[in-house]
C-alpha cells in the first residue's frame, strides 16, 4: 500500500465513525436533519408559506406540510432554475439534475445547492468508500485510478442563463475538488461529453493501458464500456486488461441481471461489487457488507425519510411511518425531506425492510412501474428474480427486458403479460424459456399463480426475442442516453413495449 493510499485508509475512520454514530442513534440522527433542513429554509418562500420559524418537531413539520409529487412543486423549480432566490432554498441554485426518470416521459428538474452537493451526495459517497476500506482494509483503490462513467451537463439553456442542468452524475462530477479529479480517468473534457457513443469509445481508447481498480457507474454503461475495451484489445475478460481491478459501484438498475455475467469478466474472488442507491434526488443507501443484496439507509446525509404502503397514497389523509414505526418484509413507498428543497415529496421508488437494526433496505420497484391491471400486483423485484432462475436454467444471460399488459379487448376474453427480452450471446429456446419463466413468476407470486390457474384469468405470457442492440438503439432513437437513464422493467401501459417493438428485428 502507498503513502498517499495509507493516509486515505486512515482519514476514512471520521466517515466510519459517522457511520456507527446514525447506526447507534438512528431517530435521533434524523430529528436533526430535518430541524436542519427546517432551521435553514425558514426564510424562503416556502418556508414562510409553511411558518417554519413555528416549527420545532417532527410532528409539528408532519402536520403543516402536505405530501408533494413533483408536479405539485415544479412551478417553484422553474423559477429557481430562471435565477429567483430564496424560492425552496436559501440564496440562488445554479445546479439541477435532468431525469426522465421511469414514471413520466417528460423531464424532471432536481435542484442541488452545494449543501446537498456536499452533506447529501459527497458525504455519502464518502460513507461507502469509508465502508469499502473498511471491509477491504488492504484496498489500495488511491494506488491507481478510478473511472466514473458519468452522464453530461450544459449551461447553454436561453430560458434558464447561468443554470447548469444535466445529469445528476455529471453535476456531482463536475463540482468534485481538483484533487479527487486527479486520481479519475479520463480528463473531465471527455468523461462529460454529451455524445454518449463517442464518450465511451474514447474512454475505451483512453483507458485500456491505466491502472484502473476502481469504476463507479450504471450496469448499462459499463457492460458496453466494457464490450468495447474488449473488442479493441482482444483480450478474454477485464482483468487481462486492469489487472489491479479492485471495486465495481453500480446503481441505476438492479444488478440481478447483470450478475453473471460481470463475474465472468472480472473472474477473482478480489474483485468486489458494491451497490449504490443514488438518485437526482438524493444519495440514500449502498451495500455496506459483501456479497449481501440489502442496503444500509444512510440516515446523516441531509434526507429525513418517510414511509407509506402505496395503498394509502391515494386515500384523502394519508398516514406516513418513521423510521420507529416501519416493519420488515413490507413494500413501503419512500417520502423525502431533503437539503435541496424537497419537503415531504414523494420519490417514487418502492422499497421493503430487511432489517431494523441498523435500518437496512432493499429496493422493490417504483410506485408506477409495476403491473397490476388483473390484480396480479406484480413488480421489479419478482420478475428480475424470475429471469435470475430462468438464466440459470437455460445457462443464459439477459442483457435486458421490458413487460406489459396485454389488455382484455374484443374477442380477447382473457389478458396476460407481453415480454421483449435481450440475450447476450446465447440464446435458448424461446418457447421453453417462456414456459419456465411463466412458471417462475407463479412460484415468486401468488396473485399471479392465482390468474393463471387452468388459465382462468391470464393467459400465459407472451414473449419476444429482441434482436442485440435493440434497447440501446431505442433507447437513442428516444433520447434516453445518459448514466442516469434506463430501460422501463414494468408499465401497467404499454407505449413503451409498443414502441421497443418497432426495434426487435
Amino acid at each position: 500500500m502507498g503513502l498517499i493510499n495509507f493516509l486515505w485508509s486512515k482519514y476514512l475512520s471520521i466517515p466510519c465513525a459517522e457511520i456507527n454514530e446514525f447506526i447507534n442513534n438512528p431517530e435521533k440522527a434524523q430529528e436533526d436533519q430535518l430541524l436542519q433542513i427546517i432551521k435553514t429554509a425558514a426564510d424562503t418562500e416556502w418556508g414562510l408559506k409553511y411558518d417554519y420559524r413555528n416549527i420545532s418537531s417532527v410532528s409539528d413539520f408532519l402536520n403543516v406540510v402536505p405530501l408533494n409529487e413533483y408536479d405539485e412543486i415544479k412551478s417553484y423549480i422553474f423559477r429557481m432554475m430562471k435565477g429567483e432566490e430564496d424560492v425552496l432554498w436559501p440564496g440562488r441554485v445554479s445546479h439541477f439534475a435532468k431525469s426522465s426518470g421511469t414514471t413520466s416521459d417528460k423531464s424532471k428538474f432536481i435542484p442541488i445547492p452545494s449543501e446537498n452537493h456536499r452533506n447529501c451526495h459527497s458525504k455519502a459517497g464518502l460513507h461507502l468508500i469509508a465502508s469499502i476500506y473498511n471491509q477491504l482494509p488492504d484496498c489500495s483503490l488511491l494506488d491507481g485510478k478510478s473511472i466514473i462513467l458519468a452522464g453530461s451537463c450544459r449551461n447553454d439553456y436561453p430560458e434558464y442563463p447561468g443554470a447548469i442542468i444535466g445529469d445528476v452524475s455529471a453535476v456531482i462530477y463536475k463540482n468534485l475538488s481538483a484533487i479527487l479529479k486527479s486520481f479519475l480517468v479520463p480528463s473531465e473534457e471527455f468523461n462529460l461529453l454529451e455524445d454518449s457513443e463517442k464518450k465511451l469509445d474514447i474512454i475505451a481508447e483512453k483507458c485500456i493501458d491505466e491502472d484502473v481498480r476502481l469504476l463507479v457507474g450504471s450496469p448499462t454503461w459499463m457492460l458496453i464500456l466494457f464490450r468495447k475495451i474488449l473488442a479493441i484489445t482482444g483480450k478474454s475478460n477485464m482483468l487481462e486488461v486492469w489487472p489491479h481491478f479492485e471495486i465495481l459501484i453500480h446503481g441505476a438498475v438492479s444488478f440481478v441481471p447483470y450478475r453473471n455475467t460481470f463475474k465472468e469478466l472480472f473472474p477473482s474472488d478480489n474483485v468486489h461489487f458494491f451497490e449504490a442507491y443514488n438518485a437526482s434526488e438524493g444519495y440514500f443507501a449502498f451495500q455496506d457488507k459483501d456479497k449481501t443484496d440489502d442496503l444500509l439507509l444512510l440516515l446523516d446525509v441531509g434526507v429525513f425519510y418517510e414511509f407509506i404502503t402505496p395503498e394509502q397514497l391515494n386515500r384523502p389523509s394519508p398516514k406516513t411511518l418513521l423510521l420507529g414505526e416501519v416493519q420488515t418484509a413490507i413494500n413501503y413507498a419512500v417520502i423525502i425531506t431533503t437539503n435541496s428543497g424537497l419537503y415531504r415529496y414523494i420519490l417514487g421508488d418502492t422499497i421493503t425492510f430487511t432489517c431494523l437494526k441498523p435500518f437496512r433496505i432493499r429496493i422493490t420497484g417504483r410506485i408506477k412501474q409495476f403491473i397490476n391491471v388483473f390484480g396480479e400486483e406484480l413488480m421489479v423485484a419478482t420478475t428480475d428474480e424470475a429471469v435470475r432462475r430462468c438464466c440459470e436454467q437455460f445457462n443464459v444471460r439477459v442483457r435486458d427486458y421490458t413487460v406489459a399488459p396485454v389488455f382484455q379487448e374484443g374477442d380477447q376474453a382473457k389478458g396476460g403479460h407481453e415480454w421483449i427480452i435481450e440475450f447476450e450471446s446465447e440464446v435458448p429456446d424461446i418457447h421453453a424459456f417462456a414456459e419456465s419463466l411463466d412458471q417462475a413468476i407463479q412460484s415468486l407470486n401468488s396473485d399471479y399463480e392465482a390468474k393463471r390457474y387452468k388459465g382462468l384469468a391470464l393467459n400465459r405470457l407472451i414473449l419476444h426475442l429482441a434482436r442485440p442492440g435493440c434497447f440501446s438503439d431505442w433507447m437513442q432513437a428516444t433520447n434516453r442516453i445518459g448514466a442516469q437513464k434506463k430501460v422501463p422493467r414494468l408499465s401497467n401501459e404499454r407505449i413503451f413495449l409498443e414502441e421497443i417493438l418497432q426495434f426487435i428485428k
